[in-house]
C-alpha cells in the first residue's frame, strides 16, 4: 500500500491493539444488553494523513477506509483472491476489457449521531434512506481522476480506464471540434481541457457499472476494488438541494458519512480515531456484520505501544526490535508471539540527481555494501527475508530466488569498495569529501535499523552517513518536496499480488504512485529509462506466465543493479503479539486487516 501503495511508511508498525467498555450497539435489540467489545490498537507515531479514498497512499489511512467503505470487489485477506464486495457478481465481454458489475442495492450512507450516540441513516432530501448506488461509484473513480483533485494515487485509473489518462492530464481539446489538440501551443482556436465524459466508466443503472480498461490485464478486477475507485458522497462532498457542500471537510468528525462495516466515531487529530459499528451493514459471507462493537486506534511509538500492552491496556502490539528476544523467551508473551508473512517490502530509495548519489556507483557501493542477514539476525530478528529486488516473491510475475539465485544485489564489499574507488579516483575526491544523509520516518525501529546500516556502511566503505528522522505526515511531504533527500526510507506493500503493482506503479515515470504533477516522481526517485518505460508495459500486456516473470526479472536487474536507484532491504514479516481472547486472522495485505471478522471472548 506507498502503496500502493500503498505507501506503507509505518513499515515496522503494524495494526495493534484492543480494549473494552460498555454499551449497547444501535441495531441490537433492547433486551440483548451486554457488555461492549471495544478494541484498543495502535496506529503509529503521527496522524493519519487522510481518510479521503481519493487522497489516500498509505497504509494507516487505508486501513480506516477500507473498514468504513466497500470496494466492488474484495481481496481476501489470507489468500488473495478476489471476492464479491459491493458487487454480488460480474461479468467480462468478449473483447476482455469490458466488466460490468452488479450491485447489492441494500446498503445505505451512514454517519454517528453524537447526540444519539448511535449510527443513523442519511436520508435524502424527501426524507428517504440514501442508498449506496452505482452512481456513487462512478463519482468516486471520476472525482479520483479529476486533475482538481490531485490525487497522487490516481495514475492506478488512469493506465487502467480507457480515457482515465486523458481526463487526468486535462488534455486540451478544441472546442469546436472535441478533437484532441496535438500541439497547444500553436494552436489558435478556443480550448478547454477535456471532460469526464471520455473515462469508460458508466452508471447503467443504479445497480450496474460498467468499466472498460485499456488492457485485458490480469489484475482488472484488483483495481476495481481499490480505494480509489469506491464509492464517493458528492452530496456530501459538493453539496445538493438539502446538503451543505462540505469539501475538504467530509471526512472530519461529524462529517463524515460512509458505508462499511463501521463508521467513524471522532477523529482527534494527533492522538487517536475510533470507529463503531454500522448495524446498517447488512453482511455477507466474506464480509459479514462486525462483532466488535468499537475499535480505537492510538497513535504511539512502538515502544510505549508495547509497554501498554504488557500493561493490560492494549490487546495487540507490534514488538519492537529491542523486546524481540525478551518477548520470545518470555513464557507468557512467546505464546502470544506471532510471525506472520507479509508482501511487502522494505526499502532505501535515492534522489538520483542529489549531489554524490546522483552517480551510479556511489549507488551500487552503498546498496552492495548493506549485510541484509546481517541485519535480520541481530537487528530485526523477525524472520524476514533479505531483498535482492523489488517485487517480493509470491506476487504474479515476481522472481524468486529458486529460479533467479543471481538476481539483483547482494552483500558483496569489494564489489562495494571498488565502485566507491572508482567514483572517488575519477573526482578526485576520498571518503572524507562526501557529504550524505538518509532520512527516515520517526520510529524507534527505523532508527534501529537506519543506525546498523550507517554503522556497515562506515565499516565496509569508510563513509560517515548523517542520520535525520521526521514524523510521518512532514517525512511524507518532505520527500516528495523540492528538498528530497540523497536517501530515504519507505516500504511498499501490494494493493493487489502482482507485481505490476511493485515495479510499474512505484517507479515509472509515465503514472505512478512516484509520480508528481511536475513529472518527477515521488519519493526522489527522479530517473528515468526508456528500457525500463516501454518493458513495464510490455509486462504489464504478456499473458504467458514464464515470460511474464522473465520481463519483470530484467527490470529488476536493471533497478537494482544496473541504475541501482534503490536499495531493496528485506521482505517483511509482521512480528506481533496478541491476547489470547481476541480471535483474529493475520492479513498478509500490508497490515490491512479485516477487522470485522474479528472477535473479544473472555
Amino acid at each position: 500500500m506507498q502503496s500502493k501503495k500503498l505507501f506503507v511508511f509505518a513499515a515496522l508498525l503494524i495494526v495493534a491493539s484492543m480494549l473494552l467498555a460498555a454499551c449497547q450497539p444501535a441495531a441490537a435489540p433492547a433486551e440483548a444488553v451486554a457488555e461492549k467489545k471495544v478494541l484498543n490498537l495502535n496506529m503509529g507515531p503521527g496522524d493519519i494523513p487522510t481518510l479521503d479514498p481519493a487522497l489516500a497512499t498509505d497504509t494507516s489511512s487505508n486501513q480506516i477506509i477500507e473498514l468504513i467503505t466497500v470496494g466492488l470487489t474484495r481481496q481476501n485477506e489470507v489468500t488473495t483472491d478476489v471476492e464479491p464486495g459491493m458487487a454480488t457478481s460480474w461479468s467480462m465481454a468478449d473483447d476482455g476489457v469490458t466488466y460490468t458489475f452488479t450491485l447489492r442495492e441494500d446498503v445505505p450512507w451512514v454517519k454517528y449521531d453524537a447526540v444519539s450516540g448511535e449510527v443513523v441513516q442519511v436520508m435524502d432530501c424527501e426524507g428517504n434512506p440514501r442508498m449506496v448506488t452505482a452512481q456513487d461509484f462512478v463519482y468516486g473513480m471520476l472525482r479520483t481522476l479529476a486533475p482538481a483533485t490531485a490525487s497522487d494515487y490516481a495514475y492506478v485509473l488512469a493506465f487502467a480506464l480507457k480515457g482515465g489518462a486523458e481526463y487526468n492530464a486535462g488534455t486540451l481539446v478544441d472546442v469546436a471540434t472535441g478533437e484532441v489538440i496535438e500541439d497547444p501551443e500553436t494552436f489558435e482556436g478556443e480550448s478547454a481541457p477535456i471532460g469526464p465524459e471520455v473515462v469508460a466508466v458508466k452508471a447503467i443503472d443504479n445497480k450496474t457499472v460498467e468499466m472498460t480498461f485499456n488492457e485485458p490485464a490480469v489484475f482488472n478486477l484488483n483495481i476495481a476494488g481499490m480505494w480509489v475507485a469506491h464509492a464517493m458522497p458528492a452530496f456530501q462532498i459538493d453539496g445538493d438541494d438539502c446538503t451543505e457542500a462540505k469539501g475538504d471537510r467530509w471526512t472530519e468528525t461529524g462529517f463524515n458519512v460512509s458505508y462499511g462495516p463501521y463508521a467513524l466515531k471522532e477523529w482527534v487529530h494527533d492522538s487517536y480515531i475510533t470507529l463503531v459499528k454500522n448495524p446498517f451493514w447488512p453482511g455477507q459471507d466474506n464480509i459479514p456484520q462486525a462483532k466488535i462493537d468499537e475499535i480505537t486506534w492510538k497513535m504511539l511509538d512502538e515502544v510505549p505501544a508495547y509497554s501498554e500492552y504488557e500493561a493490560g491496556t492494549l490487546d495487540i502490539a507490534a514488538v519492537p526490535l529491542a523486546d524481540i528476544d525478551r518477548v520470545k523467551a518470555d513464557p507468557t508473551l512467546s505464546k502470544e508471539l506471532v510471525i506472520a508473512p507479509d508482501l511487502c517490502t522494505y526499502y532505501y530509495g535515492f534522489n538520483t540527481t542529489a549531489p554524490v548519489v546522483n552517480d551510479v556507483r556511489v549507488r551500487r557501493a552503498l546498496s552492495f555494501a548493506v549485510d541484509r542477514q546481517s541485519l535480520i539476525d541481530n537487528v530485526t530478528k523477525g524472520g524476514q527475508e533479505p531483498a535482492g529486488w523489488f517485487s517480493r516473491p509470491g506476487l504474479a510475475g515476481a522472481p524468486t530466488r529458486e529460479e533467479y539465485p543471481d538476481l539483483g544485489a547482494k552483500f558483496d564489499p569489494e564489489y562495494a569498495k571498488a565502485q566507491l574507488q572508482e567514483y572517488l579516483d575519477e573526482t578526485g575526491q576520498t571518503v572524507a569529501d562526501l557529504d550524505i544523509s538518509l532520512m527516515f520516518n520517526t520510529g524507534s525501529g527505523h532508527q534501529k535499523i537506519a543506525e546498523a546500516i550507517q554503522a556497515m556502511w562506515k565499516e565496509n566503505l569508510g563513509l560517515d552517513v548523517k542520520l535525520v528522522n521526521q514524523e510521518w505526515k512532514v517525512y511524507l511531504e518532505t520527500i516528495k518536496g523540492e528538498e528530497t533527500p540523497q536517501i530515504w526510507r519507505l516500504g511498499w506493500c501490494q494493493d493487489y499480488p502482482d507485481a505490476n503493482n511493485f515495479i510499474r506503479e512505484v517507479l515509472a515515470v509515465g503514472g505512478s504512485a512516484n509520480t508528481a504533477k511536475d513529472g518527477v516522481p515521488f519519493g526522489g526517485v527522479t530517473w528515468k529509462n526508456e528500457k525500463f518505460e516501454q518493458g513495464v508495459l510490455d509486462a504489464a500486456r504478456e499473458q504467458d506466465p514464464d515470460k511474464r516473470t522473465q520481463m519483470y526479472a530484467d527490470l529488476e536487474q536493471l533497478i537494482t543493479v544496473e541504475d541501482a536507484i534503490m536499495i531493496p532491504i528485506y521482505w517483511y514479516t509482521r512480528v506481533s503479539t496478541t491476547k489470547p481472547y481476541v480471535e483474529r486472522t493475520f492479513s498478509v495485505l500490508g497490515g490491512l486487516e479485516h477487522m470485522e471478522k474479528w472477535d473479544i471472548k473472555k
